[in-house]
């Protein structure tokens, strides 16, 4: 047998480190761990007190040291504990620890991850230590010119603008190294086709990302590890392309100050013996021919004569380009005739071309092969870089849970009024989620810091996104004493809906004139002011602090001026519009439908009560149309939109008169984020008749349950199949199921991640909950200790529960008698699903007896054999309660059904569903099988499919079915019973006059045309036939197209062929 690949690998990894351990000298393995550390410590998160164990045993850790390891809160605290004491006992203990990591490189991605790095730079000592000390000697020539070249560029990146939107100081000067706030980047890109707005499209959000993903194989990287060759799709050794992707606000433009900081003050990035840094904004101003060498002498003309000394050494330099989504001119990477077309290649430092080739050339390597290049770019600029040489791909997702409370603590000088703040916050479902990108960071701090500052008497705090942009709108409006607020207002916002028309985020003074704007005291606190920088003079370009303030003053100035019929325009424009760019606005046009408006009225004048009841006549018919069109995941998301329009209206009479009265609710397979989770609890919470809300597969993890925990106890049937929101979210759940109110009476919680330790919750819970009756906690992993806990809730007398579905969860024999002994006393459950389980004939033996008043078991694939089946047939004959039978996918064989039909043929025997397909069962047990069906009055479904009858078998059931007159058989399944030909009369014969049939089931077998017109006459024989599938047999195009034809013969007749 050929060997695994992988298995060569990683025995190639184990012989590799093996020689490195032997050579390498104590100082460099001391150099190699500490170069690795933080990747290292979150690699081995999960095999922390695996290697604590090992370090004992090899007598480098005490008892002690193993406590300190295993005994911590979280295994990202345990990992950096062990790495804190093996730096402190030695060299040997540094030594057992990487040996223990080479024998873990199957089990821990990340850690193989590291060590392929460190493999693929060969076994020599003097390789690492070129790796780590990562200082290339720099000639002697260029020391004094990049002495100075690091000195232009700490002081350009040295301090940070913060605007305010404070009249007496619009703009605050502070040092990078005070506010610059960490923020989370990842290796790798969650989803290619990731919207604009974050708002609108954060289907997961990045906390509970990160949760799912950075155990795995997802690394956190470092902003000084963006060229690591682990994280690279390529194998050079020098030169690569590292695109960072980031959604509007979120900080790429200041990490990308931070890294030039950092390389220009020598903490990282030594390899680099030169940086030159771009902002693709102000290439745009760049319409002539260039070439790079005229291009970096713009910013940095002190190095005009050296150079070309510089272009010696390509592999030490490192470009950045940041803002590709900004770039007017569109780089086709996919295209060839840069490298066709001479007047487009690039491929000399001073070869006269356009901007955009020379981005080309040093991308794509074509120009100074062996240079790195670091692009940002938001996400809809990702369909241009998927085919470029890109070899480091990296996201950032922003700030996780304690990067916002540090950053709320950097902008406050008042700590007390920070923690007050991020309380606030985290306490809003709506801001906490916001608050995950730094720009809406900052948002709520200028809008809501003065509500948490001592001696302030304000209105009350907003609630919506209409009001928090309100109230910084007035807080600018109240700090700028212009006499024409509201004129000046209307043409910005006037602007503002053109850029968002036109995709356009970068506004030029020509912009400004065209709708009568100037540069002003007022404008400047209201619009960031940025110098552009060209051949000649200084260019001025104006922006937005962000994306959603442009939108604000757009909403703003469309619900101020434009007539009633522009408004219903932009209504139809913006359900057009599949990139949801007007989505934002519709939701502040409803908010400023509400009643809240007072502080904008009082700058802006009073708002018109005829726009105030166009909106929300508008919203109302939108939300009756949809609710009954919720087929397609774009209905669901438009109903879902219409929602977020109730909630910024705050306006209660509205949503009980639209949505009051609704009895059904389903967004199943739409993707859901804690705020729209919000919002729809805010509907729920105003809805008197709901009784069913499906949110299957909608992504809702535990910060979405959250929110949504207000409304649930009002729902009868609650489906939240396929959320993943794991064990926290069960326990939100068995809080509402405590409820005394609770109305809940189907909950299904299906493949959400579950394992046991939700089940003492959940237990408990439905131990005093009386309202449920049926329970699906299917394709989880809650295994026996699981099924020990679910017994207690089910031996309480007073539990209602009638249907509990427990397949695909792990279950062995081990957990039978905890089931056993809760069937014994529960007088109430009468459905019991345990398929996919791995219970065994044993097991399954054991809790027979307790079947008393279960009506329907499914056992399907169990590991079961004819041996259990006498145990099954007496409690069958004893009990006689049973309904419906799965047995399917077992190995029961033919003397196993001779069993069971023993106990089928006794009087008053009243199973009606019988499933026994890919049973092993063949010719030999049909005449058992036939003696069931010649006296049964009672099976309305029976499956043998997947087994061997064959034709002699058929022939018996046939005549079974044909002799008796009582038969209530409506489903019939023979697919895959190698059937030919030769049985199709006795089918014809026996199954005509069964005048219950209604689908019967013959796929995948061997018939061929000869059967067609028998087929034919028995099709028009049985006169209750509806479904007929002959799919997958051995019929002609002519013989299927008159099979087909029977589909006229009678209404609603479906034929499969």
């Amino acid at each position: 047998m050929a060997q695994d690949p992988r298995t060569a690998v990683n025995a190639d990894l184990t012989f590799k480190f093996t020689k490195l351990l032997e050579n390498c000298k104590e100082h460099h393995l001391f150099k190699l761990t500490q170069f690795y550390r933080d990747r290292l410590e979150k690699a081995i998160e999960e095999e922390v007190k695996s290697i604590s164990s090992v370090l004992k045993e090899k007598q480098h850790f005490s008892e002690k040291d193993h406590l300190k390891v295993v005994e911590q809160q979280s295994k990202a605290y345990s990992s950096k504990v062990l790495f804190t004491l093996v730096m402190g006992k030695g060299s040997a203990a540094r030594k057992v620890m990487w040996e223990s990591f080479v024998k873990m490189i199957n089990r821990l991605p990340k850690l193989k991850r590291v060590l392929k790095e460190i493999h693929e730079l060969g076994t020599d000592p003097a390789d690492f230590m070129k790796l780590i000390r990562d200082f290339p000697e720099v000639p002697t020539q260029l020391k004094d010119i990049q002495k100075k070249h690091k000195e232009e560029l700490r002081k350009k990146t040295e301090k940070l603008r913060m605007k305010t939107i404070q009249a007496n100081e619009a703009v605050k000067i502070f040092q990078l190294v005070d506010r610059y706030a960490q923020l989370t980047v990842v290796s790798t890109i969650r989803d290619l086709k990731l919207v604009e707005h974050e708002l609108l499209a954060r289907g997961q959000e990045h906390e509970v990302w990160r949760e799912k993903h950075l155990q795995k194989e997802i690394e956190l990287i470092q902003t000084d590890k963006l060229f690591c060759s682990s994280f690279s799709r390529s194998k050079s050794k020098f030169g690569s392309s590292t695109a960072v992707i980031g959604v509007p606000g979120i900080g790429k433009t200041t990490m990308v100050q931070k890294i030039v900081h950092d390389w220009a003050t020598g903490k990282i990035y030594h390899k680099f013996q030169f940086v030159f840094s771009f902002k693709f904004r102000d290439l745009n101003d760049i319409n002539c021919r260039v070439n790079l060498q005229e291009l970096i002498l713009d910013q940095y003309p002190y190095l005009q004569h050296l150079l070309r000394e510089i272009w010696k050494f390509p592999e030490e330099i490192l470009f950045i380009f940041d803002g590709l989504d900004e770039y007017n001119t569109r780089i086709d990477f996919a295209g060839n005739r840069r490298n066709t077309e001479p007047k487009y290649m690039c491929t000399d430092p001073e070869c006269w071309c356009a901007v955009s080739d020379i981005v080309y050339g040093l991308i794509q390597r074509k120009l100074l092969p062996g240079c790195s290049v670091l692009v940002t770019s938001r996400p809809t600029a990702l369909n241009l870089l998927e085919r470029a040489e890109i070899d480091v791909w990296a996201e950032i997702l922003g700030f996780d849970h304690e990067e916002r409370k540090e950053y709320f603590n950097k902008i406050f000088e008042d700590q007390t009024a920070a923690a007050a703040l991020f309380k606030h916050v985290e306490e809003n479902q709506i801001l906490y989620t916001m608050s995950f990108n730094p720009s809406y960071c900052w948002i709520l701090g200028q809008t809501l810091g003065p509500f948490f500052m001592k001696g302030k008497k304000l209105h009350r705090i907003p609630k919506t996104i209409t009001e928090l942009y309100s109230c910084y709108i007035c807080n600018i409006l109240k700090n700028h004493s212009f006499k024409k607020e509201r004129d000046v207002m209307l043409k910005i916002g006037e602007m503002a809906f053109e850029g968002i028309s036109e995709k356009n985020i970068v506004f030029k003074e020509g912009d400004l004139i065209k709708y009568n704007l100037q540069p002003s005291q007022f404008l400047s606190g209201f619009v960031m002011e940025l110098l552009e920088r060209d051949d000649t003079t200084q260019s001025v370009v104006y922006t937005f602090p962000h994306l959603t303030i442009q939108e604000f003053v757009a909403a703003l100035a469309q619900f101020l001026t434009a007539s009633p019929e522009d408004m219903k325009k932009l209504f139809e424009k913006a359900h057009r519009e599949e990139d949801q760019r007007y989505e934002l606005i519709l939701r502040f046009l409803a908010g400023f439908s509400s009643q809240s408006n007072q502080l904008l009225e009082e700058f802006l004048g009073e708002f018109p009560s005829e726009k105030i009841i166009q909106v929300i006549d508008w919203i109302g018919e939108e939300v009756h149309k949809q609710l009954v069109n919720t087929n397609s995941k774009a209905s669901k998301r438009n109903l879902l939109n219409l929602f977020h329009y109730l909630f910024e209206s705050q306006n209660r009479p509205l949503v009980k008169s639209t949505v009051g009265l609704v009895k059904k609710v389903t967004f199943s397979g739409l993707q859901m984020n804690p705020i729209d989770c919000a919002v729809l609890t805010n509907v729920i919470e105003l809805c008197d008749t709901i009784k069913e809300l499906d949110l299957q597969n909608c992504s809702i993890q535990y910060d979405g349950l959250q929110w949504l925990g207000r409304g649930l106890h009002k729902c009868e049937v609650l489906r939240l199949r396929d959320n993943k929101f794991g064990d926290s979210g069960v326990k939100l759940l068995s809080a509402v199921l405590k409820e005394p109110n609770c109305k809940i009476q189907q909950l299904m919680l299906n493949v959400n991640n579950l394992t046991a330790d939700c089940t003492g919750d959940l237990s408990s819970a439905l131990s005093k909950n009386q309202s449920l009756l049926e329970l699906d906690l299917s394709n989880n992993k809650l295994e026996d200790a699981g099924m020990k806990n679910l017994s207690v809730f089910l031996k309480n007398p007073d539990s209602k529960i009638q249907y509990l579905r427990l397949n695909a969860n792990s279950f062995t024999a081990a957990c039978i008698n905890d089931l056993s002994s809760a069937l014994s006393t529960n007088q109430s459950l009468i459905s019991l699903y345990l398929g996919n389980n791995e219970l065994g004939d044993a097991g399954v033996r054991q809790f027979f007896k307790d079947l008393k008043n279960i009506q329907e078991l499914t056992l399907e694939n169990n590991n079961l054999s004819a041996c259990c089946m006498k145990d099954l047939a007496t409690t069958i004959s004893e009990y006689q309660s049973l309904r419906s039978l799965n047995l399917s996918c077992n190995n029961l064989g033919d003397s196993g059904l001779k069993a069971l039909s023993e106990a089928l043929k006794k009087p008053n025997q009243r199973l009606e569903q019988l499933h026994l397909c890919s049973a092993k069962l063949t010719a030999s047990c049909a005449s058992d099988v036939a003696s069931v069906l010649s006296i049964s009055c009672t099976l309305k479904v029976l499956d043998l499919g997947g087994n061997k009858l064959e034709d002699h078998g058929m022939k018996l059931l046939c005549e079974a079915l044909k002799n008796n007159s009582n038969s209530k058989i409506q489903t019939l399944q023979l697919w895959k019973n190698y059937l030919h030909d030769s049985c199709a009369e006795d089918l014809v014969s026996g199954l005509s006059g069964v005048c219950s049939l209604r689908k019967l089931n013959l796929s995948s077998n061997f018939f061929t045309d000869q059967s067609v017109e028998k087929f034919r006459t028995l099709t028009r024989n049985c006169s209750s036939l509806k479904i007929i599938d002959l799919d997958d047999n051995k019929f002609s195009s002519e013989g299927r197209d008159r099979l087909l034809s029977l589909r006229n013969y009678r209404s609603r007749m479906t034929v499969i062929v």
